[in-house]
């Protein structure tokens, strides 16, 4: 395993590491305890040192499963968790310096840990990052001890652009892949020159660079990639990357055809790793044999000059017009 520095917090965090919305079930599946230990530890056992979760994975309990295996770690594993989401309804209204602080104090609660490494706003509506009582709070709550960094979780590059503005934020997580290319144009410059670190999430667009979707997938009526494909429940671009699976099948065939390999998932991770910017990748998993196969996406040779251009290339035919102006 590789590591890189995030940002300007000198955490040395794996290159890939484990991101765990659906640890422990699946996307649609009930949380099991016994799956989501076998993930994690399967993780730890070839390297992973952060792991991503969030309070609304899983009713709290993917916290609770992760802050185990930190605590039990704690100078060698660090903890990234998000909050906000359980704001209901989810209005930027509803962000409020003391709203934020029970969120940390009960991630606290829910991880058993004396202080997390890395707690980010989980996506929150744009004009959130106008508030800036909110994110003096975040500073306040941060000399306290509760939290040694903070960062955020965005859906749009202008979000990302607007949380660089504040002191106390030390890393972006941000849609990033085959798919979503858009950050790497100016964002990640910006981003770099300031100190702040990349996480980059959904980097196999919800499944669909594994290169094993088809079109006739079947999925659990509680996955998102069934019911939210449209935006209907929280943002599109969280599904599928806001691609079409149509138009988003044809690519896929069209980088397996330029890779030459089914294996298409780690092409897709060692892309992205490409980046100097990117500071980790957090691929999710539903099982141990997953998370090996993600880590192994790091051993690839590095992207020549023309590979990168063909997969550009793909991305501007395919799915730039339908995502690019959006995010």
């Amino acid at each position: 395993m590789n590591y890189r520095t995030l940002g300007r917090t000198g955490l040395k965090i794996s290159e890939i590491a484990l991101g765990t919305w659906q640890v422990g079930g699946g996307w649609g599946g009930s949380f099991d305890r016994k799956v989501a230990d076998s993930i994690i530890q399967t993780a730890l056992d070839h390297g992973v040192n952060f792991l991503d979760t969030a309070d609304v994975y899983d009713d709290q309990q993917s916290e609770q499963a992760v802050g185990e295996y930190v605590k039990a770690d704690r100078d060698k594993l660090y903890i990234a968790t998000k909050i906000g989401r359980r704001i209901n309804p989810h209005v930027a209204e509803g962000y409020t310096p003391e709203v934020l602080e029970d969120y940390v104090n009960q991630a606290l609660k829910n991880t058993g840990l004396d202080y997390l490494d890395l707690v980010q706003l989980h996506c929150p509506p744009t004009s959130v990052y106008e508030f800036q009582e909110v994110f003096q709070k975040l500073e306040d709550i941060r000399q306290s001890g509760k939290v040694r960094h903070f960062g955020v979780s965005v859906e749009k590059v202008e979000e990302a652009e607007m949380a660089a503005t504040y002191e106390v934020v030390e890393s972006v997580q941000i849609i990033f892949n085959m798919f979503r290319q858009k950050p790497s144009e100016e964002l990640f410059q910006m981003l770099r020159e300031r100190g702040i670190g990349v996480i980059a999430r959904v980097p196999l667009a919800s499944g669909l660079l594994s290169g094993k979707m088809t079109a006739n997938r079947e999925f659990d009526p509680n996955d998102h990639r069934a019911f939210n494909r449209n935006g209907e429940v929280f943002d599109k671009g969280e599904t599928f990357s806001g691609v079409p699976l149509d138009l988003g099948l044809k690519a896929v065939q069209e980088l397996k055809n330029l890779f030459g390999d089914e294996e298409l998932y780690k092409y897709a991770l060692k892309w992205i790793l490409n980046f100097d910017a990117v500071s980790t990748v957090i691929p999710g998993a539903s099982k141990p044999e997953q998370v090996i196969s993600n880590i192994e996406a790091a051993n690839l040779p590095d992207f020549n000059e023309d590979q990168m251009k063909s997969v550009k290339k793909i991305y501007d035919e395919y799915v730039k017009a339908e995502v690019h102006h959006m995010w």
